[in-house]
């Protein structure tokens, strides 16, 4: 970069800047609320991980061939940034080998080497559950009603469920052979990527969106028909539990998720406000053999990944979920400065007004009472506490209410308690 060029963020990343991070903060609050309230517990994992973790998840898969953000480090160990969130929490799991069912989520970036688009970042950030250590079908139900409620939680309405069976070990060889066969058979009918990848991994031919292959895999076998008795049976409960919650779902029976781990119930949630090219917020599934791929016992699991910048594109389609319009509770103006301990009054009664829990700012660089009530303006604070003189003497404060103007005196000791109150009833619509 030349002398003077300014640095900007790399390629398909962005930076979340106030006040549009309150969006973030209040999303992640949600999350941490529905989750915690189904007992998962936060994990915090690195950025990075062993290169071997990630090529569990499928060696034919594009985040595996093409995607990964690849390194070797000092110690000559090659080293991955995190593509997805559930190979990381299970290898943790095996590493730790915590009681079961262990159940966890997490908020994290996550690094693909693709396309930017919109909503589509190399570095995205992801909110995800993971539940392992059970194969009860009840669990699966837990896990997709807790991504439904959620998005429900940020004000989402225009949702569908997409809910399929990937079958297991004992129905699935059979299905790709017969889905195989057929995709041989038609292989001058596809795409370029189709008709390369197929033999290695058919399934990824089901969820190209090319229209050539779209057409030919209309009339593909469907793995519904290659069930075995367990794995349909499992199913079914599935469809029972969602059913008595009344969680609304459309069966998908060529729904693939991008990676290989998958297992019987797999899901995805789309977004009807958003182009169908791009309308997925989040999905998961379950991952009954990954703990034994990364060298740990046989532990089934179950989990689903949301991400944070596609949310927020839903929610603004949806008209959900604004910008908080206050970003401040009060703003303290000092009329009195160095004089008769004006500064000390100062700092102690902000100090005071953050330590009773309002949000509390004020001018530094001793700038004028005029330009201190000009910030004040542009602060977007519901009250303005000033110091002057005459009420310093008194023991009292000036409150002014930046909404409807008017202004009263109230006692020093007094004025934090009665600001809280003031605000409560504020956010509770008074």
């Amino acid at each position: 970069m030349s002398e003077g060029e300014r640095f900007k963020s790399p390629s398909g990343t962005h930076d979340v800047l106030p006040p549009q991070s309150a969006r973030w903060e209040e999303v992640l609050r949600l999350f941490a609320s529905r989750a915690g309230r189904a007992g998962y517990g936060l994990v915090v994992q690195p950025v990075f991980e062993h290169l071997e973790v990630f090529r569990r998840i499928g060696e034919a898969t594009d985040v595996v061939q093409k995607e990964m953000y690849e390194f070797t480090d000092r110690g000559d160990r090659r080293m991955v940034l995190r593509p997805e969130g559930t190979a990381p929490v299970m290898r943790a799991y095996v590493e730790h080998r915590p009681a079961v069912p262990w159940k966890v989520w997490y908020a994290a970036p996550h690094f693909r080497y693709e396309r930017p688009q919109k909503g589509r970042y190399r570095q995205h950030h992801q909110l995800g559950v993971e539940a392992i250590g059970t194969d009860d079908p009840a669990l699966d139900v837990e896990v997709l009603a807790l991504a439904v409620e959620f998005l429900r939680d940020v004000g989402l309405r225009d949702l569908t469920l997409l809910l399929t069976s990937l079958g297991d070990a004992t129905c699935r060889p059979a299905y790709l052979d017969a889905l195989r066969d057929y995709l041989a058979a038609h292989e001058a009918e596809l795409c370029d990527d189709s008709a390369r990848r197929y033999r290695d991994n058919p399934l990824r031919v089901l969820d190209c969106k090319r229209p050539q292959c779209v057409a030919v895999t209309e009339k593909a076998p469907a793995l519904f028909e290659h069930l075995c008795d367990p794995c349909r049976a499992h199913f079914q409960l599935v469809e029972h539990g969602l059913d008595t919650l009344g969680v609304k779902y459309e069966i998908a029976p060529r729904l693939v998720r991008g990676l290989d781990y998958y297992t019987r119930t797999t899901f995805e949630i789309t977004s009807g406000a958003l182009d169908a090219a791009q309308n997925a917020l989040g999905g998961g599934g379950r991952y009954d053999l990954l703990a034994e791929e990364l060298g740990g016992d046989p532990a089934p699991g179950i989990g689903f990944g949301v991400g944070i910048e596609r949310l927020l594109i839903a929610c603004d389609a949806e008209g959900v979920l604004p910008v908080p319009p206050r970003r401040l509770d009060v703003f303290l103006v000092d009329a009195v400065g160095g004089e008769h301990g004006g500064a000390d009054s100062a700092l102690l009664l902000l100090d005071d007004l953050r330590e009773v829990g309002l949000r509390a700012d004020r001018a530094y660089g001793g700038r004028s009472v005029k330009a201190q009530w000009r910030a004040a303006d542009k602060s977007g604070a519901a009250y303005v506490v000033m110091v002057a003189p005459d009420e310093l003497s008194r023991g009292t404060v000036v409150v002014k209410d930046l909404g409807t103007g008017e202004q009263k005196e109230v006692g020093r000791d007094e004025v934090g308690a009665w600001l809280r109150a003031q605000i409560e009833h504020l956010g509770e619509g008074g």
